[in-house]
């Protein structure tokens, strides 16, 4: 063997190593997505649909994997212990990234730190919704009737400092209600104890509720999104029946480990973005009542500094403690 073609073998080496080439490469193993929340969930069903789709983007399988506990962190724990390669991301949501640092004295994580913040993918609007036995049908009849009957009402959410507890005490300070809050274990036990009558009202993320309300079961009086969403028309917002400038929704991303490389994280918002504009994934996701929201990682980064902002000064006026 000559040296020319030493040089030939050594430079053909050098550019399989480089970054280019390893990003090139990625992905050529099996993606596990961690969701930190139980089956059932809007994060799970969001992450179930993006882990479908992305697999057959890239060619490689994309399991999920459910790490359940503690308002989701459990599972980012679990993240946090992973190699930064690409291999193992997540399907995470407000309540973790923006609301657990302002609910938790001792968070194991910090948002902006420990995370890669890879592609937004989809807001969760919030339901507001009522047992039917409950003799309202729009927001300003509930709010006059909890100012009637203060401290009578039961308002459930998933879990202190979850997203919907955040919207709740927003609800409460905007409107000046005074409603006894049940904290549950899991979006499932709460939309049962609404479901039973054990509780009166609660917000939540439509996925595991919209079947409920369609038969008649739950009552939906308005979603805490600026504007009506598109695909879901009869559903008038807070803001405009009853209590103005209400906006209180949650959200839904793909996330890694801390120093994920930059050119993993670009394929991945670009494969997960295209993922949200596929009319097969968009349907399923518009069905459900979530809203595709492609982004850039830039985007993504600036919305979760302005949720940051914007819960902690409800969690702080309304002293919520999760720990």
């Amino acid at each position: 063997m000559n040296l020319k073609t030493l040089h030939v073998i050594a430079a053909a080496i050098a550019a399989a190593l480089s970054p280019q080439a390893a990003a090139q490469a990625y992905p050529n193993k099996t993606i596990r997505m961690i969701v930190p929340f139980p089956p059932g969930g809007g994060v799970d069903f969001m992450g179930r649909i993006i882990s479908q789709k992305l697999a057959e983007r890239v060619g490689q399988p994309v399991v999920i994997d459910n790490r359940v506990g503690s308002n989701g962190i459990i599972g980012l724990q679990a993240l946090m212990a992973a190699p930064a390669d690409g291999y193992t991301i997540a399907s995470a949501s407000a309540g973790p990234l923006a609301v657990n640092p302002h609910v938790y004295s001792k968070l194991p994580y910090d948002t902006l730190r420990d995370f890669t913040l890879i592609a937004r993918a989809v807001d969760f609007p919030l339901l507001l919704l009522t047992h039917p036995s409950l003799p309202v049908k729009d927001i300003t009849a509930l709010i006059a009737l909890a100012r009637a009957r203060p401290g009578e009402l039961a308002a459930a959410s998933s879990g202190s400092g979850n997203s919907d507890h955040l919207a709740l005490e927003l609800f409460k300070s905007m409107a000046k209600l005074n409603l006894i809050h049940v904290p549950y274990k899991g979006a499932g036990p709460s939309t049962i104890a609404l479901l039973s009558g054990e509780v009166q009202l609660m917000f939540a993320s439509i996925p595991p509720t919209l079947a409920h309300v369609r038969a008649g079961k739950l009552r939906a009086l308005g979603l805490g999104n600026a504007k009506r969403i598109p695909s879901l028309p009869e559903f008038p917002t807070v803001a405009e029946s009853g209590l103005p400038g209400f906006e209180a929704y949650s959200w839904g991303g793909v996330i890694g480990p801390a120093k994920l490389p930059a050119d993993v994280v670009q394929k991945l918002n670009r494969e997960i973005n295209e993922v949200l504009k596929t009319k097969d994934a968009a349907d399923r996701l518009l069905a459900g009542g979530t809203v595709p929201t492609p982004a850039t990682p830039e985007e993504f980064i600036a919305l979760i500094r302005s949720e940051l902002q914007k819960w902690g000064a409800v969690a702080k006026a309304a002293n919520i403690r999760a720990d």
